[in-house]
């Protein structure tokens, strides 16, 4: 197995620490996105009790009978909001859908911006009100680790550090609560299905809450699986699509997959909680010219972050 390197970093030694340890944030950070497009970070502003609740309040949404889910699934809203079933996500280049269901939670703009018209009201779950709550409160939480992120990673690109605080200010973020439901019978299940098929983010960065089981692993440049492991509460952190565009692929956004559990756990069910960070959809991700030179010609073509996801969301299957 080849050696991988996913640094655990302190999100804290980049907001309040010496100019010295900031810079060692950055670089590091920036490196290992480089390599292999994941780090693990600490102290990212979510309590215990708060994962703890989280958790809690996902179980108890995705214990509910079917048909009371389904009244919350909105398929006008392509599976951007609310409940979407099992069955409904396909990873690109997959023919068997994801063994999967979730639960999407969008941005709320409350400071008047003009953004707001663009974005469809989340849907509240009248069953399990806390869900609505506490999911609002990790979104939040979330978004500011992921601007603080987006800084450093600014910082190693060798651009202003705020380069990207306006385009991620309402941005079209997305918290999903995943939970991948108990297989009764293994043999029932075509061959080829698995939890999530191997694939890359679409935006910009995505902050994973630990997962309440193993299984998520990363494509290594060998072309090997290597599992991911998070320590305890830590943020399992991976570079989207979006940003790889932008860097001309100096940060990797890398394949991964959640893998099935051995025969004997398929029985249990598995939940997640990831968010993916969004700019607003008018951002420009034309290849920064500071990453394209003679060895590291431009590979991808001009478009805004929108154009973007309106692509990959018809070729995941959300999206007609």
């Amino acid at each position: 197995m080849s050696t991988v390197n996913i640094p655990r970093l302190d999100l804290e030694t980049y907001v309040n620490g010496t100019a010295e340890e900031r810079k060692r944030f950055s670089d590091a950070i920036g490196q290992a996105f480089n390599q292999t497009g994941f780090v693990t970070i600490t102290n990212h502003g979510l309590s215990k009790e708060l994962i703890d609740n989280l958790y809690k309040q996902v179980k108890a949404v995705f214990d509910l009978p079917e048909e009371i889910k389904l009244k919350y699934e909105k398929p006008e809203l392509d599976g951007q909001r609310g409940y979407t079933s099992k069955g409904k996500e396909t990873a690109k280049g997959f023919k068997t859908p994801d063994l999967k269901e979730f639960w999407q939670i969008g941005q709320t703009v409350t400071d008047g911006d003009p953004v707001k018209n663009e974005y469809p009201e989340n849907v509240m779950i009248e069953e399990v009100p806390e869900f609505n709550t506490v999911t609002r409160e990790v979104y939040q939480k979330l978004e500011t680790a992921g601007k603080q992120l987006l800084r450093a990673i600014a910082v190693y690109l060798g651009l202003d550090e705020h380069y990207f605080d306006a385009q991620v200010h309402n941005g079209n973020s997305i918290l999903r609560t995943l939970h991948y439901f108990p297989i009764e019978d293994p043999d029932s299940v075509p061959a080829d299905a698995v939890r999530a098929g191997a694939h890359e983010d679409i935006n910009l960065i995505t902050l994973l809450i630990g997962a309440s089981a193993d299984g998520l692993e990363l494509l290594t440049r060998e072309n090997e699986w290597f599992p991911v492991k998070a320590h305890g509460e830590d943020v399992v952190v991976n570079v989207g699509d979006m940003l790889q565009r932008l860097t001309n692929g100096k940060l990797k956004s890398t394949t991964h997959r959640v893998v099935n559990p051995p025969r004997e756990l398929m029985k249990t069910s598995r939940y997640s909680v990831p968010f993916f960070l969004h700019p607003k959809s008018e951002m420009d991700l034309t290849c920064l010219e500071s990453c394209i030179d003679e060895q590291h010609p431009k590979q991808f073509s001009d478009m805004t972050a929108g154009e973007y996801l309106d692509e990959r969301l018809r070729e995941i299957g959300l999206k007609k």
